[in-house]
């Protein structure tokens, strides 16, 4: 059976790790073998769980195990053959070989790495729980989202590109002084390919992997999640909660007065936006949550009514389409009525307004051409179709 595995992202500084930490310490408490792992390169996970954890998985506590995944590890892993091609073209051309080395990883693909050590835990049988500490950004997330791609090369590609340039190598080299791409290069790339594939299979495997995003309540930082909302939807991962940590409590003083009215306004944003999903809160502690106690103290707060490892929601909220033509859009409505809904497209957000309430939703680039052309409402869900600006 496929281990019980729950993503945290969000953008830096939110409290992500955590979140992570402590979610991963009440499942071990439940009785679950856990493993929270990190995949962010600025790793924090040793600091909060007040344990010194390494590349591979470290005990911590009875059923709780820790790791930071080391990027430039899982480069090597996953990368050695393209870097060596890359580097002796790029030296080759005048670049310096520091330069060299540092031009041959594009950005994110040492997180993309990281994030490919799940499908070695997914597989390994040994946890019921794996809990990941991803980076500061849905970025990563969105580079497993093109498995028909991986699969293209596989198939299209690799049949025939490596006999073609086994027979050209020595007379290309000879003509175009350039290192042609070895073996090893296609093995990489064959790999990644196929991993990449796998990693889609894991995120999508809705009943058993789950993403949860987290956000303190700041205009800016909610901005950010919606997008990464929109996003994960778009390819198919389902959120299953939202975090909103840091909220001042009731009653904060008079110096804080005004920024918990503001975060209650914010967090009326939040419910709007996400609905139907989840939306767990955690109030901000007098003190900072490292090491146990406080990580336990956080966990009662966002699971006081849920259990940390359950799926909280078991839909797509949101379901979008992307076409050459246009594109689509469902959003589940399941107790609005057509005469009460309203539509609005202001730049990248379509503003949805149901009985007076309205709810923003942030349009991916891919529909920043697009104007809504039509919309109908049947059996609890709202289409709308998008075609090109005329």
């Amino acid at each position: 059976m496929a281990p019980r595995t729950i993503l945290y992202t969000g953008k830096g500084g939110v409290g992500k790790t955590s979140v992570a930490a402590c979610t991963a310490r009440r499942c071990a408490a439940a009785g679950a073998r856990t493993l929270v792992i990190s995949t962010d390169p600025a790793h924090s996970l040793s600091e909060s769980l007040g344990v010194k954890l390494g590349g591979e998985p470290v005990e911590v506590d009875g059923r709780l195990w820790g790791q930071e995944v080391k990027a430039q590890e899982e480069l090597e892993r996953h990368w050695s053959g393209v870097q060596e091609w890359l580097g002796e073209l790029f030296v080759e051309r005048g670049v310096d070989r520091i330069s060299a080395q540092e031009l041959t990883v594009p950005p994110g693909m040492d997180e993309l790495f990281s994030l490919l050590r799940l499908q070695a835990h997914h597989q390994s049988g040994e946890w019921d729980t794996i809990i990941v500490d991803c980076a500061p950004t849905g970025e990563t997330l969105r580079l497993l989202s093109f498995p028909d791609v991986a699969r293209w090369w596989i198939e299209k590609v690799f049949p025939f590109e490596r006999q073609i340039l086994a027979a050209a190598r020595p007379i290309a080299r000879s003509l175009l002084d350039i290192p042609l791409p070895s073996q090893a290069v296609f093995a990489d790339i064959q790999r990644l390919s196929q991993n990449l594939i796998a990693m889609n299979e894991i995120l999508r495997d809705r009943e058993h992997c789950t993403i949860r995003l987290v956000m303190n309540p700041d205009k800016m930082v909610i901005g950010e999640a919606m997008r990464t909302f929109t996003y994960l939807n778009l390819y198919g991962y389902l959120t299953d909660a939202v975090i909103v940590n840091r909220l001042f409590p009731p009653g904060v003083g008079d110096y804080f007065a005004d920024w918990r009215r503001l975060q209650e306004q914010h967090l009326e944003r939040v419910n709007s936006a996400f609905s139907p999903v989840p939306v767990l809160c955690a109030p901000y502690f007098e003190q900072e949550v490292v090491g146990p106690e406080m990580l336990d103290r956080l966990a009662d707060a966002l699971f006081c009514a849920h259990e940390p490892a359950e799926v909280m929601h078991t839909a797509l909220t949101q379901e979008l389409t992307v076409s050459e033509t246009g594109a689509r859009l469902r959003l589940a409505l399941p107790f609005a009525s057509k005469g009460e809904i309203s539509l609005k497209k202001i730049g990248p957000e379509l503003i949805v307004g149901v009985d007076g309430q309205r709810r923003t939703i942030m349009l991916p680039p891919a529909f920043a051409g697009l104007r809504p052309t039509a919309a109908t409402f049947a059996d609890g869900a709202l289409e709308v179709s998008f075609d090109g600006e005329q």
